[in-house]
């Protein structure tokens, strides 16, 4: 990774406006930002903005973040940008790489600062810093009309702040039903290590949620917590913002991808040339493995290892659906989310 500051330096003019340079990182105890230099095509192709997208070819340095406050300072005319948040695992970088098949919209998928915040978000500086993140984030290319930002699944918990912050930007709340997220869970060869990192916040979230402190054990019951912590954040968004959240189930972007992202695209108010939902349904992002393109990854062999998964993981991933009926018994948001 190269460290080129008259490169950067170059593109600083534009900071305020243009993408060029992408806040790729966020130090808060240095009060610093690395930013690499970025252009519309390396957006598209990068399936994560964190630091998987790092390689011997970028260039990027620091900067320090009060000179980037001073620099955004002036009034930005662009528009919010949108979120899409998910419970992880449910087909949220397959939608964003269809949005991108509009043409119109500048993908921010994953970016680290956003999960930096939400792991920080009780530090002195957090809305100012929040602030002058959203400006960054709304910045794009000409042919751009909106910036669509896929947020890290367990950064939802910041919806309410980004929401607010810019009353009109919209998001999607992506997630599937509670036995299927289960099963899809336990097929992943990753899936241990991914529950273990997120549970102890899920654990303290779902405190919240429900009054009161549960016990998550086995890998179907830390699974069906993750799902219950996700959606219950997402549930909020929902009874929060009203209109300007839009609940989708991924099973049916897949059922029916036409008129589904019809339905997306009207509610981020895109209008894509009629001709797009006519193909979209064929379009080779369904047959291509979201998060790592150059694999193939069809709709039949998603079907093909989720009932794989269901009969090497029956037992847990019915330890995992009775926990959650368990508390269903007790919580009404519990029962109405497994409904």
């Amino acid at each position: 990774m190269g460290q080129n500051e008259d490169a950067i330096a170059a593109l600083m003019p534009g900071l305020g406006t243009s993408p060029a340079l992408y806040p790729q990182k966020l130090d808060l105890a240095l009060r610093k930002v690395f930013f690499v230099r970025m252009t519309e095509a390396d957006y598209r192709n990068a399936s994560f903005l964190d630091d998987r997208m790092l390689s011997p070819r970028t260039v990027g340095a620091w900067m320090a973040l009060n000179d980037i406050e001073r620099k955004l300072a002036p009034a930005h005319a662009a528009g919010p940008p949108h979120f899409i948040f998910h419970a992880g695992h449910v087909g949220s970088t397959l939608l964003s790489r269809i949005l991108d098949e509009t043409n119109l919209v500048l993908p921010l998928r994953e970016p680290l600062p956003l999960r930096t915040l939400a792991e920080r978000f009780d530090h002195d500086h957090a809305n100012a810093d929040l602030e002058t993140f959203l400006k960054l984030w709304s910045r794009r290319f000409p042919a751009n009309r909106a910036v669509v930002l896929k947020a890290t699944s367990n950064t939802a918990r910041l919806g309410h702040h980004l929401l607010n912050a810019r009353p009109q930007a919209r998001a999607v709340c992506l997630n599937l039903p509670a036995e299927t997220y289960l099963a899809t869970l336990l097929a992943g060869e990753n899936a241990a290590t991914d529950l273990s990192a997120h549970a102890p916040e899920r654990l303290e979230r779902l405190k919240r949620h429900l009054g009161e402190r549960v016990c998550a054990s086995s890998p179907g019951e830390i699974a069906a917590m993750s799902w219950l912590a996700e959606r219950l954040t997402q549930d909020e968004l929902i009874a929060a913002f009203g209109a300007r959240i839009m609940p989708l189930d991924f099973e049916e972007l897949l059922a029916r991808p036409a008129s589904t992202i019809r339905r997306v695209t009207e509610h981020f108010a895109l209008r894509p040339a009629p001709a797009f939902f006519e193909t979209i349904g064929t379009s080779p992002v369904f047959r291509r493995y979201s998060k790592a393109i150059e694999h193939e990854y069809s709709r039949e062999l998603r079907a093909q290892i989720l009932s794989l998964a269901r009969a090497q993981h029956a037992m847990e991933i019915r330890k995992g659906m009775d926990w959650l009926k368990g508390l269903a018994m007790r919580h009404h948001n519990v029962a109405r989310a497994i409904a």
